[in-house]
């Protein structure tokens, strides 16, 4: 009895955390709407929360790979995978060089990974295996769909356009889009805070 008393205060006490570090991130919407005067551009406290989230997330995996030899190959490709993401998020920056360049850094990027993954094919299988089947990658998948597939849609300008009609503002379409996206990314950094926290337990 007492055993399950504490994991239903884990369950709260994991669940109260997780709410006040989202809603400590989303106030970042609310900082750039109010106190910036509407500025969500790409120096935005929101779009550098964004890319703060997806570096922690990436070094995370990446370090992890260096710590874990087992799983190196598969920590690699997702730590890639999100060093990938945060690239097309700096897309400005590569549009100083070129427009269009983020594209061929994150074409680096992945070639690299692989090739660093395929000399340790083993622990690639392994890596993504058990990544794929803890169940934190549902939280993961949840948090690419709301990144890549919702913010898309619900930041779509004609959706907003017919919303408005003659009073339409970008500025409105922005901070859903923008909002959208941190939500994402604090559910990705949520779970791989917690994979690698269990993982590494059970490998200890």
């Amino acid at each position: 009895m007492l055993t399950l008393f504490l994991l239903i205060c884990r369950k709260c006490v994991a669940f109260f955390i997780a709410s006040l570090f989202i809603g400590f991130a989303m106030s970042a919407v609310y900082i750039d709407v109010n106190w910036m005067h509407n500025a969500l551009h790409e120096n935005s406290v929101t779009e550098v929360l964004q890319e703060i989230i997806l570096v922690i997330i990436m070094g995370l995996f990446f370090w992890s790979s260096g710590k874990r030899p087992e799983q190196r190959g598969g920590l690699i490709l997702i730590g890639g995978f999100y060093l990938c993401m945060l690239i097309r998020e700096l897309d400005d920056i590569f549009d100083m060089i070129s427009h269009g360049s983020w594209l061929w850094f994150a074409l680096a990027t992945t070639a690299i990974c692989v090739f660093l993954s395929l000399r340790a094919s083993t622990s690639t299988i392994t890596g993504l295996t058990d990544f794929l089947q803890h169940r934190t990658w549902l939280m993961t998948a949840t948090g690419l769909i709301i990144v890549l597939v919702f913010s898309r849609l619900i930041g779509m300008h004609q959706l907003w356009q017919h919303l408005m009609l003659d009073g339409y503002n970008r500025v409105v379409k922005n901070m859903a889009e923008e909002a959208s996206e941190l939500m994402g990314y604090c559910v990705c950094l949520l779970s791989t805070v917690l994979f690698l926290k269990e993982t590494r337990e059970k490998t200890n």
